[in-house]
């Protein structure tokens, strides 16, 4: 497994960035891009996940690092709940909130997976 140097090298990250664009892009679509609430919500909330995982890495402490992650989670949580009031009220097909679940899922299990990890290197007294 290669060293990771950089934020920008965590799966983690780089999978919450390409859902955020994702999301992005999604909210653009007509109906969908007038409800400014709803995608200024979702779009800080997929913006959040990525942030807190380049926050928490940059502060270069594993216990910061994995408050962060929670952070992270729980916002890609808050995304997947917004998903599913876009699609309650008809801003999406099934088959465009099956594919963002889908991202938004694998996201999470990303990051809990890092986050378990970081707790180990945290328990062990390697990180």
């Amino acid at each position: 497994m290669s060293q990771i140097e950089r934020f920008e090298d965590l799966i983690a990250w780089q999978k919450a960035r390409q859902l955020t664009k994702a999301i992005y892009e999604m909210t653009r679509e007509e109906r969908f891009a007038r409800d400014f609430g709803l995608a200024g919500q979702i779009q800080r909330a997929a913006v959040s996940i990525m942030s807190n995982i380049a926050e928490g890495y940059e502060r270069g402490n594993p216990g910061d690092f994995y408050r962060f992650l929670c952070i992270a989670k729980a916002s890609c949580a808050e995304v997947r709940s917004q998903l599913y009031v876009a699609f309650d009220i008809g801003y999406l097909t099934k088959a465009q909130f099956d594919l963002l679940m889908k991202q938004a899922e694998e996201v999470g299990r990303v990051i809990g997976g890092l986050r378990a990890s970081v707790e180990r290197q945290r328990k062990s007294g390697n990180g």
